[in-house]
């Protein structure tokens, strides 16, 4: 693809991916693709969306901070130190994989993120939560800090889901997810800063796009119904599973 091409392309989908992650989430399926598109291989990608789209989701949980809280039976403290660890371990080992295996393990993660997703968006009522104790909470926010900094597509509805489990209502649970969510990205983050992986031409294009998108998305949070953004999430996701199972390893 030609670098002006690139370029269009790249910061097209950073508008819409940082609009998308202000009024409903899932921006990573909408900068993935575009970055592979650009010639990226998948963990370059996925490390370079990861860094690109951070300084979004910081000003995201930021708007939101005062409705952030911890649940009844684990700090906001605590979740935040969980976040960070789990962010960690996941960033460690998604370096530690080898990017052969990880192009042939991001189909299944796309997959397995859109498909919650979907049923965040669509299926899943709060009476289907079912409460859990101090120390389950804490082993779940883990994992998904871990699966975060690895992959991170769909953390936002495994967040959503483990915190009003938790006990948190859920305007509660959904502020505290998105500080949570650059809470495990900002240790992934770090580590990220060090890797080679790290294209820093596109993650500039990505990154100013996306903060710009995110002003949009918070303009336009009021005028474009939710459903038809989770429409459209759950649509990108599943082409994107599509395209890359037909994608040549």
């Amino acid at each position: 693809m030609a670098s002006s091409t690139s370029f269009v392309v790249l910061f097209t989908a950073s508008l819409l991916a940082g609009a998308q992650n202000a009024l409903a989430g899932g921006g990573s399926f909408v900068t993935l693709p575009a970055l592979l598109l650009a010639g990226l291989d998948p963990r370059a990608a996925n490390v370079t969306s990861t860094v690109a789209l951070f300084p979004g989701q910081m000003l995201s949980g930021w708007a939101g901070r005062s409705l952030a809280r911890g649940a009844p039976s684990l700090s906001f403290r605590a979740l935040c130190v969980i976040s960070l660890a789990g962010g960690a371990v996941g960033a460690v080992l998604l370096l530690s994989t080898p990017a052969a295996f990880f192009a042939r393990l991001v189909p299944w993660l796309v997959l397995f993120a859109t498909a919650v997703f979907a049923y965040g968006s669509f299926f899943r009522r709060p009476t289907d939560v079912a409460r859990v104790g101090t120390t389950t909470a804490g082993l779940l926010q883990f994992a998904i800090s871990i699966y975060g900094g690895y992959f991170g597509g769909g953390i936002g509805f495994l967040m959503l889901a483990a915190l009003t489990a938790a006990g948190l209502a859920v305007r509660a649970a959904a502020a505290t997810k998105n500080v949570l969510a650059g809470v495990m990205n900002f240790s992934a983050l770090l580590i990220f800063l060090w890797s080679p992986d790290v294209r820093w031409g596109p993650a500039a294009v990505v990154c100013l796009g996306a903060i710009g998108g995110g002003l949009s998305g918070v303009w336009l949070l009021q005028r474009v119904p939710e459903r038809v953004l989770r429409g459209g999430v759950v649509a990108i996701g599943a082409a994107l599973t599509v395209g890359l199972f037909l994608r040549p390893v």
